[in-house]
């Protein structure tokens, strides 16, 4: 498991004086961002192959609250990738320094062609690093239809 600590700023707190929903997603994505990049997925590895993470969903489930001044740790680990590395689903958990569950996201997502802007495998030697990277015990090898097992589809405004 990967974790990242943070303690909790001015700036990430709401008008009912605790942890805002921005900025556990905030969290979430340096804690992300972190990993990826000490496992070798710098800016300069990914401009190379042209490619960039993209998000689908989170989906948060609260359990406490979180006040300012407080440390926190959010973990990470992989719950699923596809095959060729084009779909990701990380599962986050933050807890506080007594090492209570405060919060979980489910975080589903896939790497994009940055020219193409369509969904695109990762390159071998990042798909090798991939495979490694540590893996929760209801870890899925996910496909395509797993991007749709929310079942939501776009809605157009008839304008």
């Amino acid at each position: 498991m990967y974790t990242k600590q943070f303690e909790i700023r001015w700036s990430d707190v709401d008008a009912n004086r605790h942890l805002a929903n921005s900025a556990f997603t905030n969290f979430m994505s340096h804690t992300r961002m972190a990993f990826l990049i000490e496992q070798g997925f710098t800016m300069k590895e990914l401009a190379l192959h042209n490619i960039g993470p993209v998000v689908f969903y989170e989906h948060m489930s609260y359990f406490k609250e979180v006040f300012m001044g407080q440390p926190i740790t959010v973990s990470l680990e992989v719950s699923g990738l596809s095959e060729e590395g084009s779909f990701f689903k990380f599962d986050h958990n933050f807890y506080n320094h007594k090492g209570e569950n405060l919060a979980f996201c489910e975080m589903f997502g896939a790497w994009i062609d940055l020219k193409e802007r369509k969904i695109t495998a990762l390159p071998k030697e990042l798909l090798d690093i991939a495979d490694e990277f540590p893996k929760t015990e209801d870890y899925k090898v996910l496909t395509k239809e797993d991007a749709r097992a929310k079942g939501r589809k776009p809605v157009n405004l008839n304008l």
